[in-house]
């Protein structure tokens, strides 16, 4: 009997779940745990291992993440079969020249960092790039912003869409979140940072009087001390814009079912699953028509052209008014499409992939 082959799953991000990669690392491995993987032996990367243990048993194996492996002169030797570094930005690389898998979510920080390519950030993502023996994208667009700025090797490439988080409505009857609103309401979730443009979102209010917004997210940041918080202020809308922090699930589900409309004016979005959990629950939704964004939310969206406030009110106010005179059959096409991003298929085309590069290196 031959021996099973070992992918190594670089996932130590999966212990930040209030972010992107965090998310991403989780529900990909929930994926593949439901899925038939008896031709493979996975091995996940992370620092907590009882509580993947104690929740998909013994679908996996297990490596303890240690931070010094993050440096060239401790990179782990382990020579295993495949090796897939989940996210661009992680550093913790093999040893050794073995199959090796990158999934590419964005290339931000061209523009969040630096776009001179001799920068080190730049240098070893082209690193992680020139290793690689199939590269897999999130969305076409993260794929093309790719190729726009970095040399691709002559390798397979895959765009695999991320899978929507929710797949069941749960919020327990007549809750309500400690933060809360009795007038009708905007909501957006999200890092408070320069990216996510959130200060628009207050300005635009101002003209959508009728309406409260609710911020949820990571909020101690630098540009939600400031720019964010100055603006709340300078338009003297601290009882109308309603600052959450961080929410449970249950929180989040109850913004996105009792909310008027989604509201996503980022900047730059390598997927952007918030407006998809969004659309779950039947919502409009009203995002920027900028990078991965018109991709993703398809014809089912209004779109931002530009962030003026007038002119992001008078968008909202013509979607609404579009939806509202058809808003049951509207509901059910904007679940359908969310449920179209499914993150078992996406696990599954993972493996697929897995299973390609591992056959061309026999």
């Amino acid at each position: 009997m031959s021996k099973k082959p070992q992918v190594f799953l670089e996932s130590h991000n999966i212990k930040n779940l209030n972010f992107g990669f965090g998310q991403f690392n989780y529900h990909l491995i929930k994926g593949i745990a439901s899925l038939n993987t008896e031709d493979l032996t996975i091995i996940l990367n992370v620092k907590d291992t009882q509580k993947l243990k104690s929740e998909f048993g013994g679908n996996f194996k297990y490596r303890i993440y240690k931070s010094l492996s993050r440096y060239p002169l401790f990179r782990i030797k382990k020579k295993y079969d495949l090796w897939h570094s989940l996210n661009q930005n992680i550093k913790v690389e093999p040893f050794f020249d073995i199959p090796y898998v990158l999934t590419v979510h964005d290339v931000n920080f061209i523009n969040e960092i630096s776009d001179d390519m001799s920068h080190k950030r730049n240098v070893r993502f082209q690193e992680k790039l020139n290793r690689s023996h199939a590269i897999t994208y999130i969305s076409n667009y993260a794929k093309a912003s790719t190729h726009k700025y970095f040399k691709i090797p002559n390798v397979p490439e895959f765009v695999i869409y991320n899978g929507n988080p929710i797949t069941e409505v749960d919020i327990p009857k007549g809750y309500i979140p400690k933060t809360n609103t009795e007038r009708l309401f905007f909501y957006f979730i999200g890092e408070f940072s320069e990216r996510k443009n959130i200060h628009t979102l207050v300005e635009m209010l101002v003209n959508l009087p009728e309406y409260d917004l609710v911020l949820s997210g990571k909020n101690e940041t630098e540009y939600g001390k400031t720019k964010l918080a100055e603006t709340i202020s300078k338009l003297k809308l601290e009882n109308r814009v309603h600052i959450t922090g961080k929410v449970s699930d249950t929180d989040k589900q109850y913004y996105l079912k009792n909310c008027t409309a989604f509201v996503f004016p980022s900047l730059r979005e390598g997927f952007g699953i918030p407006p998809i959990e969004a659309m779950r629950f039947g919502k409009p939704v009203f995002m920027s028509n900028n990078t991965s964004l018109p991709e993703i939310g398809g014809n089912h969206a209004f779109y931002w052209d530009n962030y003026n406030p007038d002119d992001m009110a008078k968008v909202v106010k013509e979607g609404l008014q579009k939806f509202n005179t058809n808003n049951v059959e509207l509901s059910k096409a904007y679940e359908t499409h969310a449920k179209s991003f499914d993150w078992k298929k996406a696990a599954s085309e993972y493996l697929e992939v897995y299973r390609t590069v591992l056959k061309n290196h026999q």
